[in-house]
């Protein structure tokens, strides 16, 4: 894929940003006072993960710890608990290990470089494009999937990007970025944000809104009259699948402060009443004891459920010690 429409390029820039400033979504993170470690949550939380779920957790979250070294300060597991309902827990492991090595190898200050940051646990290639430009106005290429669909349907002529990201869709991204000037880099910066809020508002993947898409008139798929996808995308089972179990037996944990014993988070058969300490923090029959129920409830084999919580153990989200399973210390 490559530039073959006369597209205006510096109309383009204009029309979009124009639009994102009179349009886009006022977002905590995107605010000139958010700290670039606050931005760096919101990047690890939004991965997969809709604003409208991440934002008050990324409230809680920022109040709770405002900086690297008051996560670095505390157990794994309190992130993981704190993490909640997001999904990709693993995400919160990863960035309480991202906020350690902050603390003892920057200072206590997120990195700016590219480099740098893509050296930190958990921050792949976008991560680290995303942070650089959205914390430091560093213009990196930022490319997410509102951007690749934006891309393929305004250039491409295509309702969707590829399944897999591809070396020409990179080579576009980079073609549509502003040119270095005296602006540049704000530019940049601001196009990366309009285009993926364009594609999360505007050009979305099963019902666009071209009527209000401030570049319907250069848009290759519109003149093509909206042409169907060149393929059938997969979605992502859940009911019965092992991330479904996870999850019911991480809302456990969560919801606990003391040991589960295994056998309650494994063993469809047991009956026994949940122990009053799994939900000593709050009242055990509306938290801890309910996500018991739920776990207990789901269509899965003790096979099924041994094979999770070993998972979980040995992805270090969960602990287990002779007294039961906790969340990691």
């Amino acid at each position: 894929m490559s530039l073959t429409l006369p597209l205006d390029l510096e109309a383009l820039h204009h029309d979009v940003t124009g639009w994102f400033a009179a349009e886009g979504r006022d977002l905590p993170w995107r605010r000139p006072e958010c700290s670039p470690w606050g931005v760096m949550v919101s990047e690890f939380m939004l991965q997969q993960t809709p604003v409208v779920r991440v934002l008050p957790v990324w409230e809680q979250w920022m109040e709770r710890w405002p900086e690297p070294a008051a996560l670095a300060s505390e157990p794994s597991g309190e992130a993981v608990r704190a993490w909640g309902r997001l999904g990709y827990p693993r995400r919160a492991l990863r960035l309480a290990e991202a906020a350690r090595r902050i603390t003892e190898e920057h200072g206590g200050r997120v990195p700016s470089t590219y480099a740098d940051l893509l050296a930190l646990p958990g921050v792949g290639s976008y991560t680290a494009a995303a942070i650089s430009c959205f914390a430091f106005g560093i213009p990196e290429t930022v490319v997410d999937t509102n951007i690749r669909r934006v891309h393929a349907r305004l250039v491409g002529g295509r309702a969707l990007p590829e399944p897999s990201y591809t070396a020409a869709e990179a080579r576009l991204a980079a073609e549509l970025m502003p040119s270095a000037g005296h602006d540049g880099a704000e530019l940049g910066c601001a196009w990366n944000a309009a285009v993926m809020e364009l594609g999360a508002l505007v050009c979305t993947a099963r019902s666009p809104r071209c009527g209000e898409c401030p570049v319907a008139g250069a848009c290759a798929w519109v003149a093509a009259g909206r042409p169907e996808p060149h393929y059938t995308p997969k979605g992502q089972a859940w009911a019965g699948t092992d991330r479904q179990l996870r999850g019911a037996m991480m809302a456990v944990l969560r919801a606990s402060d003391a040991p589960v014993e295994a056998a309650l988070l494994v063993e469809v058969a047991s009956v026994d009443p949940v122990p009053a300490h799994v939900g000593a923090q709050s009242d055990p029959a509306t938290e801890a004891e309910a996500a018991l129920r739920r776990l207990r409830a789901l269509p899965a084999a003790d096979a099924q459920r041994r094979r999770c919580l070993q998972g979980l153990i040995s992805d270090g989200l969960a602990s287990e010690t002779s007294h039961g399973v906790t969340l990691p210390h």
